[in-house]
This record gives C-alpha cells, structure tokens and sequence, in this order.
C-alpha cells in the first residue's frame, strides 16, 4: 500500500462515505466492513477472457475465447481506475480467464503498476502455468496474494475426488511456500464434492502454516458451463458453513464480521495453533460488538497485510495509545485462557486462517438489492459492477459496452429500483 498522506486518507473517507451511502439501512450496521472500514472487498481486473480449462462450472460466456486481450494500456488505464474510484489499499484480483496465460512481461507491468498505484494485487489462477519462478517474478514486483483454484469441476486428468486433488494443492502450496505471498485456495462447491468440504478443510487446517484462507464459491446457473441449477436443498450458505464446521472441529461465528449483504458472502476467521501437530482450531472473532469495537478503536489506521509483523506492532502500538487494551485483553485473553494447553503444546505456532463462502447469483434471478449492497465488482472500460451483473451480461462488456446493460436497467425498474444508481425509486415513480 506505501505512504498514504492526507490526500489519501481524505480520497479514501470519501469513497467510504459513498460506499456506506449506496449499502440499504439494513446492512448499516457496526460491524459492517464496507463504508467503515473497506471501500470494496475486492475488485476483479479481467487482464484475459482466455483460459486453458474447460471447467464444468464457468462464469465465462461462450463468446470468451475468441475475445482478443485487451492492450495493455487499456489494462493499466482500468487500474488507474480502480485507485480513482476505490482509492489506496484497494484488493485488486488480477483475473480472467487465466491471467497466466498473457505475456509474461505483460503481466509483470500489470502488477508493477497496480503495486505503484497503492493497491493490493493478487493473482487468481488456476495454477498450472503459474510456476515458482513466475510467482517469484511477480512478488518481486510487489504481488500480496497467489489464489489457486483447484477442484472437480475443472476435470483434472487422473483426478476423480476433491481427496485426490490435494496432491495438486500441495505441490502449489510447495511452490509458494516461503514467498511473501498469503496463499489463498478457491473451490467451487456442487452436489457432486459437497461431501468432501470436511476433508478439504481438514487439509487446509493442517497447512495453515502456508494457507491464508480457503473460499468456497457457491454453484451458481450463469456463464459457460455445463452443470447449471444448484439444488438449494443441498448447496447453501447454511449447509456449507455447516460442512467447513465440521471439517475444522470447531463452529464459527459467520455473522460476527459483516461484508455487505450476508445473503452474498460470510467470513470467519480462525487461528489455528501447531497446524503441523494437533492442528487445534480457535474461533477467534466471534463477536460483532468486538468488530464494531475495532472497527471504532482503528477507524483512520490503515494496515498493510503484505507486511504483518508490522501491521501487529503498529496495532499494538495505536492499541495503548488509544486505550484499547484493556477491550483487547478482555476478548483475546479470553480465547488464550481459554486455550492455554493447546498453545503451550504448541510452543505457541499459531496461524491465521480465514474462511470464505460466496453466494454468486443465478444470471436470470438477479436481486437487485444484493445488487446494490455488493462488496464485489469487476472493473470495466467504465468503472466498476456488480460481479454478479458482469458474469449475467458479460458479453456486453467484453464487447466494450459500458454501465448497466438496457436489459438489466428495465428489469430495475420494473422492480421497482433506480434503472442505474443503487436503491428504490419512490414508489410513486416505480409505478
């Protein structure tokens, strides 16, 4: 993130004061991340529409292909926008299709720049191109995040469970390992391997040494693939939050940390202590008054997560300078006493591990609502959408079409809603 002096902060209270305008009163709540404390979650840079799998479950159209790159000005022209619109700190995911698949120069530049615009660059892939020397390339150029995808819909050869997949994800856990990356692992969840959530999570737990957070992505009926309805009896936010429950030992306090709609996404985040050995789990933020303590107690404090041991030493710092100690020692003391044997066993090898669900929309059945309070977008040639409304009409955008396609304008407005800007109309003019 670099410096960030008054013009910055004062760039950044302004987006966040536009974010918390658009989210609906509902979601204005004290432990809301968006407006208070985030502009966006994250905003997805599409760098390609190519990708050299042909997954079961895609959000790319049948028209993606053959969709030449964009120039890489134009690329570094939407970065640009990102740090106008959302301002510095921003998490910028650098996308496709496969990123890995643009020139390699190419995709160093984009980094570069994305890095020297004070944003947070991670590369999302399918990791089969994604080698060592490329991640080291990469990081070298100020890359925070690697975020593999690996599951079953992607038809691996030789691959026929989720089980077996993890000889993939540890060879990638393998190759990043020691880098200064947060290692990040993205799964699709159907019918099909949603028995095996527990075991995945398992896995993760026990290299959480490496692994930063795991994501599991809700099927949803939208772009290319083959395998389209989702069987809600089955695959939901509550059953999967159940399955990575199980799989961690522990339950999990999803509503604690808000991240714009609920219905969209939950996070929650553990600590799990000699992941190596017993591999003991913590549910660590489990209270929404703690989040919205926090969130009053660091609300002009902004941490670089690229650097941790930093980021830690200043929050203790601005902890006792702003009298939060004792708040802070009431809460985590509570989860050290309550955990003193497994830590002591430990030898005090504790590492964070966040997991994420999220609840992506059937292209036909768009909320408008989960529309307006969405935490993540995707930047076009005219700013930043709803990702769920990109993956629905993506050929108008990979075609250059900006702003809200007509289609999903008029079906805003028969509902109801403002054709273009977040929230309802009057009533008198809805009709």
């Amino acid at each position: 993130m670099g410096h960030l002096d008054a013009a910055d902060i004062a760039h950044i209270r302004e987006r966040l004061a536009a974010t918390w305008d658009r989210l609906t009163p509902d979601n204005r709540v004290p432990n809301q991340i968006l407006g208070r404390k985030r502009v966006i979650g994250c905003v997805s840079l599409e760098v390609t529409q190519r990708c050299n799998f042909d997954c079961a479950i895609c959000y790319l159209s049948e028209n993606s292909e053959g969709t030449p790159d964009l120039p890489l000005s134009h690329i570094l022209e939407r970065v640009d926008r990102i740090h106008a619109d959302y301002g510095k700190g921003t998490n910028v995911q650098i996308s496709g299709g496969d990123p890995t698949l643009r020139d390699e120069d190419e995709l160093e530049a984009i980094v570069r720049h994305t890095t020297e615009r004070g944003l947070v660059p991670s590369l999302f892939t399918n990791g089969d191109l994604a080698s060592r020397r490329l991640l080291e390339r990469l990081t070298r150029v100020g890359l925070a995040d690697v975020a593999f995808h690996v599951d079953l819909t992607e038809k691996r050869k030789g691959y026929k469970s989720e089980e077996s997949l993890c000889e993939v994800r540890q060879e990638y856990i393998e190759r990043a390992r020691g880098l200064p990356l947060n290692v990040i692992f993205n799964q699709t969840v159907y019918k099909k391997n949603f028995p095996e959530v527990p075991l995945l999570v398992d896995f993760y737990k026990r290299n959480a040494d490496v692994v930063g957070m795991a994501s599991f992505q809700l099927q949803a009926d939208t772009g290319r693939g083959a395998n389209r309805r989702r069987d809600d009896q089955v695959i939901s936010i509550e059953t999967v939050g159940r399955k990575i429950e199980e799989g961690l030992g522990v339950p999990l306090s999803w509503d604690a940390v808000r991240v714009g709609s609920p219905k969209c996404h939950k996070i929650a985040y553990a600590a799990i202590v000699d992941p190596k050995g017993r591999a003991h789990a913590v549910d660590i933020l489990d209270d929404p008054k703690v989040v919205g303590d926090l969130l009053d107690t660091y609300d002009d404090i902004f941490f670089d997560r690229r650097h941790p041991r930093r980021a830690a030493a200043k929050a203790v710092v601005e902890a006792v300078r702003r009298r939060y100690v004792g708040k802070g020692l009431a809460h985590f003391g509570r989860h050290v006493r309550a955990n003193w044997r497994p830590l002591v066993r430990g030898r005090g090898r504790v590492h964070k591990l966040s997991f994420f669900m999220q609840n992506f929309q059937d292209a036909t059945a768009l909320d408008h609502e989960r529309i307006d309070n969405c935490s993540f977008h995707c930047m076009t040639a005219d700013g930043g959408v709803s990702m769920c409304v990109h993956n629905a009409y993506r050929d108008h955008y990979i075609k250059g079409g900006c702003g809200y396609p007509a289609a999903y304008q008029d079906s805003r407005t028969r509902d109801g809603f403002h054709p273009t800007d977040a929230g309802r109309m009057p009533a008198q003019a809805a009709k």
